[in-house]
């Protein structure tokens, strides 16, 4: 019914800065949260960064003041500006939103994306 497609991942050395995107396609009434999520090797999963309908966003300490989410409604995607890029950065990058389907308006319904790849060089 729905589905999240990302992009934007690749390799960069420290310092510099990535863009990713994650676009949502279905039956979208609305999203509802968006988040970014990240696993290195041999870690947990981890929340990055998160958007909510009513504007607030938030960061993991480790990012703060590095990265960015935004959203466009309109568009049904939300981009994470990645700059100051660490190696310790390095992971998969998983998109994620609480979406709500035309029909199912009050509830929310969890999906991901396939992942994206941030390597950072040191």
């Amino acid at each position: 019914q729905v589905q999240l497609l990302e992009s934007g991942g690749g390799r960069v050395q420290a310092g510099g800065s990535l863009r990713l995107s994650c676009v949502a396609s279905g039956s979208i009434y609305e999203v509802n949260t968006w988040a970014w999520y990240r696993q290195a090797p041999g870690k947990r999963q981890e929340l990055v960064a998160r958007s909510t309908s009513s504007g607030t966003s938030n960061y993991a300490d480790s990012v703060k003041g590095r990265f960015t989410i935004s959203r466009d409604n309109d568009k049904i995607m939300a981009d994470l500006q990645m700059d100051s890029l660490r190696p310790d950065d390095t992971a998969v990058y998983y998109c994620y939103a609480d979406v709500s389907l035309y029909g199912y308006q009050y509830e929310g319904r969890a999906y991901w994306g396939q992942g994206t790849q941030v390597t950072v060089s040191s």
